[in-house]
């Protein structure tokens, strides 16, 4: 199943990536226009200046912007050395639809079968919502975290590797130890990295850019935290969830 854009994108060079939210593109017609940038990572090589990028008209009558970030490329070598461009989906509110689409659909098989799907849920004891909890009355209850994943340094020390995170985040390690505390009170509990490209071959962190991030994962998966990670194939007329990764960490 396809997570189609709502209408055309357009295809535009970047100028810059301001501000973490947003961009100045030079459009094919010749404009400059404004775009807001759903990311709110450091999206290293993903806003490398005149770098192909596709924009989404933004339709919504209260916005300030007209234009919305959805697509970045960036140029990596294939297994034979030869570079090539690769598109990389950098929204990462799109995440849990793509994930959504794909449980109701039941292509993310661990965690098929469940009859409740539910979003955004309130849960533990620090005010904190899980991404979706999946519910059977035969089961214990699962819960799921996702995280979108668009890191990959061909120069870095795990070249063909989606590695998460990009920057440091508090906020990431925090949900991890939330999972950990839901395994041990027997629940099932699962971090799920989405990697919105297609051109990796394994997941693995960035410890050298989040120490303590890796660390939280670590004591995460000693308390009983799964962890699965999916890549995506990415087109300008859609996001599709495309293959199982494995995770090395």
């Amino acid at each position: 199943m396809v997570l189609r854009y709502p209408e055309a994108l357009s295809e535009g060079r970047l100028i810059k990536r301001y501000k973490r939210f947003l961009a100045d593109v030079l459009m094919k017609n010749g404009r400059t226009v404004v775009a807001h940038c759903g990311n709110p990572g450091s999206m290293m090589g993903l806003a490398e200046p005149n770098s192909r990028v596709f924009l989404l008209p933004n339709r919504n009558p209260t916005a300030k912007l007209a234009w919305r970030w959805e697509i970045a490329s960036q140029t990596v070598p294939d297994a034979e050395g030869i570079s090539g461009e690769v598109l990389v989906g950098i929204n990462t509110n799109l995440a849990n639809r793509i994930v959504e689409a794909s449980l109701t659909a039941g292509r993310i098989r661990a965690l098929a079968g469940y009859p409740s799907i539910r979003r955004e849920v309130k849960y533990g004891s620090r005010n904190s919502r899980i991404d979706f909890l999946l519910e059977d009355g035969e089961r214990s209850l699962c819960y799921v975290e996702v995280k979108s994943v668009t890191l990959r340094r061909p120069d870095g020390p795990d070249p063909s590797a989606a590695q998460f995170p990009d920057a440091k985040t508090e906020r990431g390690a925090k949900h991890l130890a939330e999972l950990a505390d839901l395994a041990k009170a027997g629940d099932r509990a699962v971090m799920l990295y989405l990697v919105q490209r297609s051109d990796c071959t394994h997941v693995s962190l960035a410890d050298d850019i989040d120490p303590a991030y890796a660390l939280a994962f670590a004591d995460a998966r000693a308390a009983g935290v799964e962890a699965i990670c999916y890549d995506c194939k990415v087109t300008p007329e859609g996001i599709e969830l495309g293959k199982l990764l494995p995770l090395k960490a």
